[in-house]
């Protein structure tokens, strides 16, 4: 038999195979975990906004590109300058933690591309921290109201990320130090050393002031007892008293003495062996 005549076929095969392999990193592609992919067509549709490649392993035609996003969650720390309501200069170190919106990848690669972290998350954090901190001095932001411009900051970014045309997801966003100018610094601190020793000093007069008022309710009280006992008390009543105890006593089975009273209100008097 012949085998010469399947030589064409043998050729074609090997040469067809050597091409697979030279074109294999353009016809195959694997989206690991924690990946989400889009493809962009040259010569069919363009970019497949709503296509988007799951983890896998997966065929393309050489001539199309992949665009790979890792939508893990990534984080960013900026340093920056902001100025307080009356224009004081104030350093803010800020973390923030996010990931794209899974589905809307194809969105934030036609509008920002792989590189949204420095092109959006990051002017957006800043924007936001400089809006909210514009609103409040100085001793606000370091002292008083500080988590209430720590919340603004948090609420307002991820009010931002997540709008329809950023779609990015925020997990969270830190707060990690506040400078200020060392002088004003130190006269914060003071105020608010003077504002506690001023909150102590009016806790002990107020309480000094509710133990007088207390002592002048109880002594009022106490006045207004005895005269009314010193009003129930008639003639009559002790007379009448001194009889019922002479009485009681004189049943008694211990031994005692009995001194009778002289006069027109004397009462008995009554002396036991004790």
């Amino acid at each position: 038999m012949d085998n010469r005549k399947f030589l064409p076929f043998i050729v074609f095969g090997v040469g067809a195979l050597l091409v697979v392999i030279y074109l294999s990193s353009s016809l195959f592609y694997t989206i690991r975990p924690g990946e989400r992919a889009v493809i962009f067509k040259k010569f069919s549709g363009g970019l497949e906004k709503e296509n988007i490649i799951q983890p896998g392993f997966h065929v393309k035609a050489p001539w199309n590109e992949i665009f790979v996003y890792d939508v893990t969650e990534n984080q960013a720390e900026e340093t920056m300058d902001v100025l307080d309501k009356s224009g004081l200069s104030i350093q803010v170190e800020v973390s923030v933690r996010f990931h794209p919106v899974y589905h809307k990848i194809g969105e934030i690669q036609e509008t920002f591309g792989r590189d949204y972290v420095s092109r959006l998350v990051v002017p957006e954090v800043r924007s936001t921290v400089r809006q909210v901190m514009g609103r409040y001095t100085a001793e606000e932001i370091y002292s008083t109201k500080r988590p209430e411009v720590e919340s603004a900051i948090k609420n307002e970014t991820a009010l931002v990320l997540s709008s329809e045309n950023n779609n990015i997801e925020m997990k969270a966003l830190l707060i990690r130090s506040i400078n200020l100018p060392d002088k004003i610094k130190l006269a914060i601190e003071d105020k608010l050393q003077q504002e506690q020793e001023a909150l102590a000093y009016q806790f002990r007069l107020d309480k000094e002031t509710s133990e007088a008022e207390r002592k002048r309710i109880a002594a009022e009280g106490e006045a207004a007892a005895n005269k009314i006992v010193n009003s129930s008390l008639t003639d009559e009543l002790l007379k009448m008293r001194g009889i019922e105890a002479t009485t009681e006593l004189a049943q008694s089975p211990n031994a005692k003495v009995v001194i009778i009273g002289s006069g027109k209100e004397g009462l008995p008097l009554i002396l036991g062996n004790n």
